[in-house]
């Protein structure tokens, strides 16, 4: 009789964990405690995988091996306690997956930079012609993916809630682009906690691994000294530092992998700002490791097209520039953002408040931002934070009426600028809605 895995959640983790476990012969149970969408729905059908929803049936549930868990489930809740007091082990897909695939996989994490760094890093290895598949929090779903192709490759980008149930998951190459607080309300508010959830990426690493790393961010350089890391480490810095494998002197980048450095100018880098080139950094690290040429990586660094939600120039509209950076769910994102703009900024901002500290922005914010339009069901935390660093604040309710807002108070020469540093799930459904509809209202205007 085939064992039996219990799946919770119904999204894009939980359907592909869903076929990889029926593939590999499991009675699979599906379980979601909201409605499930049309189009995984019918998958589920299609594949004939029993499921549930609007419910846990806590006995059909706990009558499994093994459950697995999409990230977007908190531990705290309650089937996944029950489960885990009689011994059930509750797992993340990544672990899952990864046990039916002899493939390598280039991990990417961190607070922020992850999205670009994961979909650069792929550009790059398609560009040279290798077997790789894109997975993670972007594209399909590793375990999807694992049950239907045969890649010699995976680039995975990997969020915290990923990590937490990663047990004996391996990472042959593990980058970690920075750590800023960030969904501290699942980690009790402790800054720590979110740290070792960070650290899990460098879990069951040998010296024959990797681990890439930002020195110049200040959390990740303190941990590195003080953590037994057994993976060899490979950090990159702004500036050129002792054993830096990537760096920026005179406007030009330097990568030194096998004591082989290639350089280009900043100038001729697809992906501009300084957030940007530490993304280069990373990705041109991770490639060189899988030895691809020197001069493709070049090629691909030059011919990448950005990431849509971040950063991402929408229109100019009499004089008024219109930019959507929706993916900015964090305070430090939105520092990034603000810190690349020259010209008068009015801001666009709020959103699920995540236990955000808007300390870091204050300096920014007095001296670039004219305006602040908040976008949120609850602006208070945002409104009492800047009150007294910007001039004019006012609240909207929707991306439209935020629009003609910015719109109306705007002028020549001013940059409109959506970077919420928080989530979106209260307006909206997810940051991609967000920036969708941003962008459907500048070109209604």
């Amino acid at each position: 009789m085939s064992q039996k895995i219990a799946i919770l959640g119904a999204g894009e983790s939980g359907v592909g964990t869903a076929i990889l476990a029926q593939k590999k012969g499991f009675d699979v149970f599906l379980s979601d405690n909201g409605k499930i969408k049309e189009k995984y729905a019918s998958v589920l059908l299609h594949h004939g995988i029993a499921y549930e929803e609007g419910m846990h049936s806590t006995d059909k549930i706990l009558d499994a091996v093994e459950i697995i868990k999409s990230p977007g489930i908190p531990d705290v809740v309650p089937i996944v306690q029950k489960a885990v007091a009689v011994g059930i082990p509750v797992i993340s897909e990544l672990e899952f997956a990864a046990r039916y695939t002899r493939a390598k996989k280039i991990c990417i994490t961190g607070s922020n930079g992850k999205t670009t760094t994961t979909l650069l890093t792929y550009h790059i290895l398609k560009n040279a012609g290798l077997n790789a598949g894109l997975a993670g929090n972007v594209g399909k779903s590793f375990a999807q993916q694992v049950a239907e192709n045969d890649f010699d490759w995976y680039v995975l980008e990997i969020s915290s809630f990923q990590l937490d149930n990663m047990f004996d998951f391996k990472a042959e190459i593990a980058v970690l682009t920075n750590i800023t607080p960030d969904h501290l309300d699942r980690y009790e508010h402790q800054f720590s906690r979110y740290i070792d959830s960070k650290f899990r990426i460098t879990r069951n690493q040998t010296s024959n691994d990797a681990f890439i790393c930002n020195l110049d961010d200040e959390v990740t350089a303190a941990e590195i000294s003080r953590r037994q890391i057994a993976a060899t480490v490979y950090p990159f810095s702004y500036s050129m530092q002792p054993g830096t494998c990537a760096f920026v002197n005179k406007n030009e980048l330097t990568v030194n992998i096998y004591n082989d450095p290639f350089t280009m100018t900043l100038e001729e880098l697809a992906l501009q700002g300084r957030h940007n080139i530490y993304n280069s950094m990373a990705a041109s690290i991770a490639s060189r490791l899988t030895e691809i040429r020197k001069e493709t990586i070049k090629q691909s660094l030059s011919d990448f097209e950005n990431v849509e939600h971040r950063l991402e120039y929408v229109a100019r509209i009499h004089g008024i520039d219109f930019i959507n950076d929706s993916k900015a769910t964090n305070v430090n994102s939105t520092w990034f953002a603000l810190e690349s703009i020259e010209k008068p900024v009015i801001w666009i901002a709020g959103g699920v408040d995540k236990g955000n500290d808007y300390s870091k922005l204050f300096e920014l914010v007095a001296a670039k931002v004219k305006a602040l339009i908040c976008l949120g069901t609850d602006n208070t935390p945002i409104i009492e934070a800047f009150a007294d660093k910007v001039g004019a604040i006012y609240e909207t309710q929707s991306a439209e009426q935020a629009v003609l807002m910015a719109y109306s108070i705007g002028k020549i020469d001013d940059v409109v600028l959506l970077s919420p540093a928080c989530a979106s799930f209260d307006l909206f459904e997810n940051y991609e809605d967000r920036g969708n509809q941003f962008k459907k209202a500048v070109r209604g205007l």
